[in-house]
């Protein structure tokens, strides 16, 4: 695969694709190798969308699709499962997160040129039900290079006592923040334990309210774009069932999770949300045979811990634009989606 991971001489043009904020923690990183290499690029960032507010004033946002035509970019990079079709340049999927055992999970939705893939198990699924119209190279997640280098604003969320951070996930049906709620309450009453809280961006205006109120002098609810601070700075992650679970074990740091759609070995899980605190103390003293599986969990998900994913990542983008897409098959039409997307983007011009 060294071959795909050459850098290319050329100078190209990139367009972020950015719809929810924590896309911005995944691409930065490969925005700072880009001005490495001295090219351009651009973010469009649909108006009204939950990640506008985390633009920073230096950003080059296109304000509209006209915008990005004119802007012609050689590839575009998006997190989530779609991306529109009609942006130039090879679509490129980097991923939101880690297989958290949801569904439809795994699925070449007809959008992306390359898939950019974090370790060996989402590899190896994802070349399993390759139809051809893609390219798929393991080059770590970009997001995780600052993971493995002090971040410069995480000893302003440590604290002396043990810290743990809660991050659920959004879906309803997945998600732990009303049975997790009662009890974290009586925790902050009766231990010296200090805590973060990190909703996700899809979170409700009233699962926000409900943890806003908890905010004491135990507890910080923190509303950021950026987690690897926290995942840093915290000594044990609560969740459910949400990626980040193996993005914070990565730091061969224990995790507990509540009902997690897919429980494994490396997990602390539980199913009573009354037995919260005893699974907390748990991970507070993390037996040596449940850091090995976390340890085993790691190489299987991401063995590339040496801060170089970005850089990869990149290598392989200008690879393909340099090869170009005529050697893969033509994707499905998705007419329905493809629509879907012009209509949001209010783009009719064919």
């Amino acid at each position: 695969m060294s071959d795909k991971l050459e850098k290319s001489k050329k100078e190209y043009r990139y367009l972020f694709y950015v719809t929810l904020s924590y896309s911005f923690s995944i691409l930065r990183p490969i925005a700072e190798q880009i001005t490495k290499q001295g090219a351009k690029f651009a973010w469009f960032v649909p108006q009204g969308a939950e990640a506008e507010s985390y633009l920073l004033a230096e950003d080059n946002r296109l304000i509209d699709v006209d915008a990005v035509m004119a802007f012609a970019p050689d590839a575009v990079l998006a997190p989530g499962n779609y991306i529109p079709d009609f942006f130039p340049g090879i679509k490129v999927q980097v991923f939101h997160g880690f297989d958290s055992g949801k569904k439809n999970k795994f699925n070449i939705r007809g959008f992306f040129d390359l898939y950019c893939t974090q370790g060996p198990n989402i590899t190896q699924a994802f070349k399993q039900i390759n139809d051809g119209t893609c390219e798929i190279v393991e080059t770590g997640w970009g997001k995780l290079d600052a993971l493995f280098n002090p971040h410069p604003l995480t000893a302003s969320y440590r604290t002396a006592a043990p810290l743990i951070l809660y991050a659920p996930t959004f879906s309803p049906k997945l998600t732990s923040t009303y049975s997790l709620l009662p009890e974290i309450k009586s925790l902050l009453k009766h231990q010296a334990w200090q805590w973060l809280v990190k909703l996700h961006p899809k979170a409700t205006a009233e699962e926000i309210a409900m943890f806003k109120a908890l905010e004491c002098d135990k507890l910080r609810f923190v509303e950021t774009a950026e987690l690897i601070p926290l995942l840093q700075a915290a000594d044990v992650l609560l969740s459910d069932t949400s990626s980040v679970l193996a993005e914070f074990a990565l730091q061969q740091k224990p995790v507990v999770a509540l009902n997690n759609r897919r429980p494994e070995s490396w997990m602390i899980h539980f199913t009573q949300a009354s037995d919260l605190k005893e699974n907390l103390e748990l991970a507070l003293n993390c037996p040596p045979q449940q850091l090995d599986k976390i340890n085993a969990h790691c190489h299987a998900i991401h063995p590339l811990r040496d801060g170089k994913s970005s850089e990869r990542t990149l290598a392989a983008i200008n690879w393909l634009i340099d090869k170009g897409t005529a050697h893969l098959k033509a994707k499905p039409l998705n007419l329905r989606r493809r629509l879907k997307m012009r209509k949001k983007l209010n783009y009719w011009k064919f």
